[in-house]
């Protein structure tokens, strides 16, 4: 296992359509998700796509800490080929951050209420719903795989921020800004 380094955004790799994974007895796809899973941890991230260290795959993987779901754990989730299907129209907008962005956050309109389905390291297939931070965390990191980073996705650019200087002006306000260190909204 080893921490890789993090692609930053203008990297070719982060700009294309990630490749499918077909291949599910190939050697090297335990090893690429443990290093994934290493990076993800020691970047303090939430999630992980596999384009972000490099790997043009359609491999993500995240976890949502209870604090962020309702009292409710998502384990970590690891997900080969996902697809996701939102159930409702209805969006709304939050702060993201993006390891690949470091230091910048932007609100961002998502989906509500998706059903995303995968599979895992042996092929077999999964599928789930989520809801608000949840269905966030998914959507944004399976953008990944189509070249897609979240400013991209902002409509109001005026929100795409420095984290740093949105806290400080806050704080000059004696206000508290709800973004933890990554920049995303505090639950």
């Amino acid at each position: 296992m080893a921490v890789r380094p993090i692609a930053r955004m203008g990297a070719e790799v982060l700009k294309r359509r990630a490749e499918e994974v077909t291949e599910f007895t190939d050697p090297a796809l335990p090893a690429l998700i443990s290093d994934m899973v290493e990076t993800m941890v020691a970047a303090h991230g939430v999630g992980l796509a596999a384009p972000q260290i490099g790997v043009p795959k359609r491999i993500v993987m995240f976890f949502v800490p209870a604090g962020r779901n309702n009292g409710v754990d998502v384990p970590l989730t690891v997900m080969i080929n996902p697809v996701i299907t939102p159930l409702t129209p209805e969006t709304n907008d939050d702060w993201e951050a993006c390891l690949s962005v470091p230091g910048l956050t932007g609100k961002v309109p998502r989906y509500n209420s998706i059903r995303y389905s995968w599979q895992d390291i042996h092929g077999q297939r999964f599928e789930r719903t989520a809801e608000n931070f949840h269905a966030r965390v998914v959507q944004h990191e399976c953008d990944h795989l189509d070249g897609v980073l979240y400013p991209m996705r902002i409509t109001d650019l005026t929100t795409l921020s420095f984290v740093d200087t949105l806290k400080a002006e806050a704080e000059a306000k004696g206000e508290e800004l709800e973004l933890d260190e990554e920049g995303e909204a505090a639950a």
